[in-house]
């Protein structure tokens, strides 16, 4: 009797330790639900904050400094650079998480390919440059991106994006006269750490 008890028991065990198994597999590839990270690339640094807003939808804010690289300083007889402030709000599809979970790779991080509409406002609170006389005009941009995110161990990551869309200028027309709204180009390559 005992050893028909035990059978039974190992019996159950097995059963449910198979739909648990089930029920894991059968999980949705989701965004994290909070990612926080620090990206530097070629122009620039930024601070940024990834919430999920469903399984495959997040919302990212990000807060920076924009470098930039101009001709001949006046004063110096040098390439100037400026970095500015800048703010972005970027909603983002990770549409292959599934595809890459059902492949057995890597989604944490937010590791896989994304759809985003990246708007950026560009203040003119301050500008750090080797020039004098550096008097950055606030901007706004709007743009369609399409990118990737992958892995770099446990912590480090890179993404990579591009996209065209439209970039507003605010501001005095009599400063700015040479300021018009024009087309706006996004395109990076960014190496960042997870916290």
């Amino acid at each position: 009797m005992k050893t028909k008890l035990k059978s039974r028991i190992l019996t159950l065990l097995i059963l449910l330790f198979c739909c648990f198994s089930v029920k894991i597999s059968a999980q949705e590839a989701s965004v994290e639900k909070s990612v926080f990270g620090l990206e530097t690339g070629f122009l620039g640094i930024w601070l940024n904050n990834e919430v999920r807003l469903m399984d495959q939808l997040s919302l990212r804010t990000e807060i920076g400094l924009n470098a930039g690289i101009f001709g001949r300083s006046s004063i110096k007889n040098q390439p100037g650079f400026i970095l500015t402030p800048e703010i972005t709000l970027e909603p983002r599809w990770y549409y292959n998480l599934k595809k890459r979970k059902a492949n057995q790779k890597n989604i944490s991080n937010n590791s896989g390919n994304y759809f985003a509409l990246k708007t950026t406002y560009s203040p003119d609170w301050f500008a750090i440059s080797n020039s004098e006389n550096i008097n950055p005009t606030s901007h706004f941009s709007i743009i369609p991106t399409w990118g990737i995110r992958r892995n770099i161990g446990k912590h480090f990551y890179f993404e990579t994006a591009i996209g065209i869309g439209y970039r507003h200028y605010f501001g005095n027309d009599e400063v700015n006269l040479k300021l018009k709204d024009n087309v706006a180009l996004n395109a990076h390559l960014r190496f960042g750490y997870r916290f």
